[in-house]
């Protein structure tokens, strides 16, 4: 017998934004089960309550109620910010909605982190950061060229982020994971997930909208493939300062093609309509993961097709929806989409 007494090591911390979203839920499912203890908020404007697992101590509050996030961040010490209105597409016809909860809702809870004394932010980025560059697939070491609200506050965080950082002491590691699908997903938002709205639309016999003539290519990357590494960033020194784009980069597919897997999986006869293309649209958008993969053995295992299918059978679970037109378009001119503005899914 000695007298030593058995040292307990508290683990920190974690506290989520976005939780009841996609991205934010199945990230607070590792943290707890990994033993953290998770508090998280969300305004439920992408997200489904049902998504917010039960260990979650969860705020139904709006990022930009500033007052709220500082009471509901303390003690936190590490602090991802998953919430977004992450609908590059809408934000050219509704840029003060999309910018608001871009930029001021970021900037509000950076200010509720570092007056909390939090160690680690942890911003997801977006992809639309990259915007049109001369080759793909993007590297991190790019100058980003957003060509739409959506990029551009997603890039005008990153820059307050790093200015409020190192001002005032707090990590930070921007993460930049692309086109994530997988189950819980929003699928029955006419606005963005485009994987989600055509499950639900061939689900239900309807045939999936096309913009353009779709050949727009883009890399989509499966929910668990984005969780593994994300968690890592909240942790590992290595990330610290450090823009990582996450997800895989080796099915680069064209919308045609991604319309066509799921027909396929789904036994549908696929006959798209489509549609103009719209304003803003990057034609090529992929993103390199070789950062990740040199500094973190990054190793993403889904493929599409099984990503895919496992939407497919959690929507089937669920039951298909019909669409909810729940955001105002701002701007209604000769280039807004008749999708949305003839409420055409």
């Amino acid at each position: 017998m000695t007298n030593e007494k058995c040292i307990m090591i508290k683990k920190p911390k974690i506290f989520i934004s976005g939780v009841a979203g996609f991205l934010g839920s199945h990230l607070a499912d590792t943290f707890i089960a990994d033993g953290y203890k998770v508090v998280g908020c969300d305004s439920l404007i992408g997200g489904y309550l049902d998504n917010v697992p039960s260990e979650v101590e969860f705020y139904q509050y709006d990022l930009n109620f500033h007052n709220s996030i500082v009471k509901i961040t303390k003690d936190c010490d590490i602090i991802f910010h998953c919430a977004a209105t992450a609908y590059e597409g809408l934000s050219v016809f509704s840029p003060f909605f999309i910018t608001k909860n871009i930029i001021q809702s970021t900037v509000s809870l950076i200010t509720a982190a570092i007056a909390n004394k939090a160690k680690r932010f942890v911003f997801c980025s977006s992809m639309a950061r990259y915007g049109t560059q001369d080759t793909v697939p993007f590297t991190e070491d790019m100058t980003p060229k957003p060509q739409d609200p959506y990029g551009i506050g997603k890039h005008s965080s990153e820059m307050f982020l790093k200015n409020l950082c190192d001002i005032h002491g707090m990590e930070y590691v921007i993460a930049v994971p692309h086109n994530i699908i997988g189950p819980r997903q929003k699928y029955d938002d006419p606005y963005r997930n485009v994987a989600s709205i055509m499950i639900n639309l061939m689900l239900q016999g309807r045939q999936p909208i096309i913009y353009g003539d779709g050949e727009q290519k883009r890399c989509f990357s499966f929910i668990q493939d984005d969780i593994d590494i994300l968690t890592r960033l909240a942790f590992d020194d290595k990330a610290v300062g450090e823009v990582i784009n996450i997800g895989p980069d080796d099915e680069f597919v064209t919308i045609n093609q991604l319309a066509q897997t799921i027909a396929d999986l789904l036994d549908f006869k696929l006959e798209p309509i489509y549609k103009r293309s719209r304003p803003q649209e990057v034609l090529l958008a992929n993103c390199s993961a070789n950062k990740a993969r040199k500094m973190f053995g990054y190793a993403p295992s889904i493929k599409l097709q099984d990503g895919l299918k496992s939407m497919i059978d959690h929507i089937k679970n669920r039951g298909t929806k019909k669409f909810k037109y729940h955001l105002d378009l701002e701007i209604i001119n000769e280039k807004t989409p008749e999708t949305w503005k003839d409420r055409l899914f």
